[in-house]
């Protein structure tokens, strides 16, 4: 019996989804530069006494008052998140993520010792930074993965519910930013407030449900 026009149209559908998915090689090469982007964003901030949202912000805070390595404190503090991604997104994000947060702390606390910005305004760290955290967290989203906390719980809920990742990963930046309000000052505040905005304008126009087809 031939192929009537709807079993063709699922069977070349699903010839397109198969070619279309992420290989290991694409998979390695993104997440690693996704990494890489966000360990240089953090770098940035780090220099220019800037905050940013999320876990890495926590561990941010925590670093400044401590003085233990933001590297240290942010694997740490992604700890709890991994239970919430695995019971959520499954196995193979849950592993990505905890395979990126372990790198992106690998590289932060690598970098001082391979690069030193000199003087580095603030306005323009967080408008670079922002854009390289955006870039880096989509590279990522766009191969199933994160870097914990904050993002596993937006891409959760836009996965789920269809809300913009972009849009819940603002409010839950803004208010961890702000909370930097007693220890940072309020110019470095406004400045972070500044980098999670661009962040997260980048990711409510790029990462939208639906728009890509890769994974």
């Amino acid at each position: 019996m031939p192929d009537t026009p709807t079993s063709a149209s699922a069977v070349d559908a699903a010839a397109q989804a198969a070619t279309l998915r992420h290989g290991a090689f694409e998979d390695a090469q993104a997440l690693f530069a996704g990494t890489l982007f966000v360990a240089m964003a953090l770098m940035l901030f780090n220099q220019a006494g800037l905050l940013v949202g999320g876990t890495a912000g926590a561990a941010f805070l925590l670093h400044y008052v401590t003085g233990i390595s933001f590297g240290k404190l942010f694997f740490v503090v992604n700890l709890p998140f991994y239970w919430f991604a695995w019971t959520r997104m499954g196995r193979e994000f849950t592993l990505k993520t905890f395979v990126c947060v372990a790198l992106l702390s690998l590289l932060t606390e690598l970098f001082p010792h391979v690069m030193h910005v000199d003087y580095l305004n603030p306005l323009f760290a967080s408008l670079l930074g922002g854009l390289l955290l955006g870039t880096g967290c989509l590279f990522l989203a766009r191969h199933r993965s994160s870097l914990g906390g904050a993002t596993v719980v937006s891409l959760y809920l836009q996965s789920r519910y269809g809300m913009r990742a972009g849009k819940v990963q603002m409010m839950i930046d803004g208010t961890v930013v702000l909370l930097a309000l007693f220890v940072v000052p309020v110019e470095r505040v406004a400045y972070s407030v500044l980098a999670v905005l661009v962040m997260s304008g980048f990711l409510w126009i790029s990462h939208r449900p639906g728009r890509y087809t890769g994974g």
